[in-house]
């Protein structure tokens, strides 16, 4: 089994056989942008579509995709994972509602660049399969389902029975589900890998091998020279932390994945998946799965959730412990794959706020713009961020501009060690959960409401 090299999802195309080149010495530039992951290259490319003549510099410590970008399920949903009440409550409900809408259309909006830049991505439009397999599992998929028809999302999330389900792919003990309509799966390296090279084609310049160690209004220290810019957009997502200043700001959570060998016909026949859903249990501790191009499957879930400090895993590699949890995953839930072993294990991290609601704002006095904390569905959020900071940036009042997630402010997570206490603590309550709704075919656990609420993710 390989482990680490970054994700599976190089393996499959190869790490970079070349970096591009560092930023040597001092520079000027209209904007500077602080990675390169999906959120820092979309900002750049409409940026250069809006003005041709800018001058764009992107700054980038390892390569473009090394993180979140790289590493991710493949998942391109249109939805954010947020409590719609939050935003609700100072912007109003139609206001919701309008983001919801602007959301739903990344997915197009994403497949069209693609389109017109020669970018193969492996994009092909499907939908989510949700399954339940206990009583309290389809309460909370009964619940999600009329808790979106309620913010305007009834045309895309509808309840699936068993039957519905069976007809789609074969889940040991499948009660029931959902289905989220609207959304494609991707391989995420090669969409990160040809997006960079399509904002370079528009004029954009992608400095990699340059480590920023710090910034500040006008101008951005890195290790090699510094850089003047009136407008300087942090998109550093779970790598946030790492910047004086920012340590409480987001915290980045572990999220690990596995992927099997190509799977023979015959075991296909034997699960189904014929059309190529994105899978995904409705455990506490839920699971995200991809069939992808050549046949492989990937399954995803929290392993280690939170290193002490926030600190980052090395080079993608995961814990044996992770691993073994993501292996017993998919033994459960796909038995017909398991003779086959695992063949790639990695790991990456994502940002999330205090509340688990994702901004995206710039400050005028200073110029210092931000985008992130997707709690784990970043490939479509990336583009309507990358749009939206693209608009503040240019200073357009445009219908980007004005939605509920713009400077929106949250507080701070705890210091160490209670951020760490939390977190591991909210994971465990999880898992607890998980085993008393399947062991006493209960209704939702309330170890799991006490888990989130501590902190804050509901």
């Amino acid at each position: 089994m390989k482990i680490g090299d970054v994700s599976f999802w190089y393996a499959d195309i190869g790490l970079p056989a070349n970096r591009r080149p560092a930023l040597a010495g001092d520079a000027t530039a209209d904007v500077a942008i602080i990675g390169a992951g999906f959120t820092g290259l979309w900002a750049a490319w409409y940026l250069m579509q809006a003005n041709p003549s800018l001058k764009v510099l992107v700054l980038e410590r390892e390569f473009a995709g090394f993180g979140a970008s790289g590493r991710n399920g493949g998942w391109c949903m249109g939805t954010l994972a947020w409590d719609h009440d939050r935003y609700a409550k100072t912007h109003g409900k139609p206001a919701v509602v309008e983001m919801a809408r602007h959301l739903e259309g990344t997915v197009e909006e994403i497949i069209k660049v693609c389109e017109d830049e020669g970018i193969e991505a492996d994009i092909l439009r499907t939908e989510v399969l949700m399954f339940a397999q206990n009583k309290a599992q389809q309460e909370r998929v009964e619940a999600d389902v009329a808790h979106q028809a309620a913010w305007g999302q009834a045309h895309r999330y509808r309840s699936l029975t068993p039957a519905q389900v069976a007809q789609r792919i074969s889940v040991p003990g499948a009660m029931g589900g959902m289905a989220i309509s609207g959304v494609a799966r991707i391989q995420p390296a090669k969409l990160v890998r040809g997006l960079a090279e399509a904002v370079e084609r528009a004029g954009a310049v992608i400095h990699e091998g340059t480590a920023v160690l710090s910034y500040g209004k006008g101008e951005v220290i890195t290790d090699k020279g510094r850089v003047t810019a009136p407008i300087i957009l942090r998109c550093t997502e779970g790598f946030t932390p790492g910047f004086p200043g920012h340590e409480r700001d987001w915290i980045p959570l572990n999220s690990a994945q596995i992927a099997t060998p190509v799977l023979p016909p015959e075991v296909w026949a034997k699960i189904g998946w014929d059309n190529n859903e994105l899978i995904e249990d409705a455990a506490n501790s839920y699971c995200y799965c991809q069939r992808t191009r050549e046949g492989r499957i990937t399954v995803g879930a929290r392993g280690v959730p939170y290193k002490f400090g926030s600190k980052m895993d090395k080079n993608g590699a995961p814990d044996p412990e992770t691993i073994r949890r993501l292996t017993d995953t998919l033994h459960r839930h796909f038995p017909a794959a398991a003779p086959y072993g695992v063949e790639h294990a990695w790991c990456g991290v994502i940002g999330v706020p205090r509340d688990w609601c994702a901004t995206v704002g710039l400050d005028r006095d200073t110029g210092l713009g931000w985008a992130g904390g997707y709690v784990g569905v970043g490939v479509s959020t990336a583009n309507l961020a990358g749009r939206t900071l693209a608009d503040l940036a240019l200073g357009k009042q445009t219908a980007l501009t004005t939605l509920p997630w713009v400077n929106r402010m949250v507080r701070k997570w705890e210091p160490e060690p209670f951020r760490w206490l939390g977190v591991h603590l909210m994971y465990a309550l999880l898992r607890v959960a998980d085993q008393r709704e399947d062991r006493l075919g209960i209704g939702p656990s309330n170890f799991a409401k006490f888990g989130s609420w501590l902190t804050g993710r509901h």
